[in-house]
């Protein structure tokens, strides 16, 4: 038996359980993988509010790194001992699990197990959203918002590295200073400042080609009238709740905008995608244009602690559940 934490019944924090379960013995094409380090993200908690529905009882998180234990029939790309990581495949707050062998990254050596977990699922949104979904160019001027959370601070490294100019939304003027130390040109303090305003002045009123937005509801209209006509508007999250039904007409009013939900697993649905993805991410760690440090750690049984702070917009950059 290992220790896990499952959800009964969706809702809010409260609902994240201690477990003693029983992991098995891996089938065919999976392993068992000892998680050494767990990745929470802001997508477990849309899990948990049953915003995106799992059949019940589940145990949620969605990224994780570890040592693969045991591997299942016709497994040939893995063996024993091999440090991995992965994103996307619900389960991962527990000590061991079983897993598809297809969906793990072999790590190199360069990237520790904390922050691996911290930055697999993370890292290849960045990489989908600025190299896939927009492909940032030199002299790009970009809005991110939640600019010092984990997704954006990875994602205004990242462009600062490919020559944008970013201008990122912040709650407060503590993560202003943080965001400007990852590189942020402009940080915005949306609680004491419209953001949309702020925009019009740093561009001259040219307004920009793009807006990545994983905050949703509260920031959605606005981030339309930051957009220059045939901009894209990029939703990648809702922490402030999902986006309300839009009309196509406001696309049309603002000029003939673009609109995508860009889910990071569309962009990594094969083999090949995902090793292509993680292979720049990595090389972007790697080369020192990409610094990620992991500023909160829970134990596994603290998750419910987690949740609460990164609700209640108490974190900043990366978060893990260690073992």
């Amino acid at each position: 038996m290992v220790r896990a934490v499952q959800i009964d019944a969706v809702g809010g924090p409260e609902v994240l359980k201690p477990r003693a379960i029983d992991v098995g013995s891996p089938g065919p094409g999976e392993v068992r993988l000892r998680h050494t380090a767990i990745g929470v993200n802001y997508i477990d908690v849309y899990y948990r509010t049953g915003l995106y529905s799992a059949p019940l009882p589940f145990i949620p998180g969605m990224e994780a790194a570890g040592v693969v234990e045991a591997l299942g029939p016709d497994v040939e790309s893995l063996k024993i001992g091999d440090r991995v990581s992965y994103a996307g495949a619900l389960g991962s707050y527990s000590e061991a699990r079983i897993i598809k062998a297809d969906r793990l990254i072999r790590l190199p050596g360069n990237i520790p197990d904390d922050l691996a977990a911290a930055i697999t699922l993370k890292g290849l949104t960045a990489q989908v959203l600025l190299r896939q979904v927009h492909d940032v160019k030199p002299g790009d001027t970009i809005l991110i918002h939640a600019a010092a959370g984990g997704l954006g601070l990875l994602m205004t490294q990242w462009a600062k590295a490919l020559g944008a100019v970013v201008i990122g939304t912040v709650s407060s003027e503590e993560k202003a200073a943080i965001a400007r130390e990852h590189g942020c040109d402009h940080p915005i303090v949306y609680t004491r400042e419209n953001f949309v305003s702020r925009v019009l002045e740093i561009t001259d009123g040219k307004k920009l080609p793009v807006v990545f937005d994983s905050v949703g509801k509260d920031t959605f209209l606005g981030s339309l009238d930051c957009l220059q006509p045939h901009g894209l508007m990029v939703v990648s999250g809702a922490s402030s709740g999902p986006v309300p039904p839009v009309e196509v007409s406001q696309l049309a009013q603002r000029g003939s905008l673009f609109l995508t939900r860009a889910v990071v697993f569309n962009y990594t649905s094969t083999r090949a995608e995902l090793e292509a993805a993680a292979a720049d991410l990595f090389a972007a760690v790697g080369d020192g244009k990409v610094r990620v440090s992991v500023k909160q750690r829970y134990d596994l049984a603290q998750a419910e602690a987690a949740h609460r702070d990164l609700e209640n917009r108490k974190t900043t950059g990366a978060t893990i559940l260690s073992l």
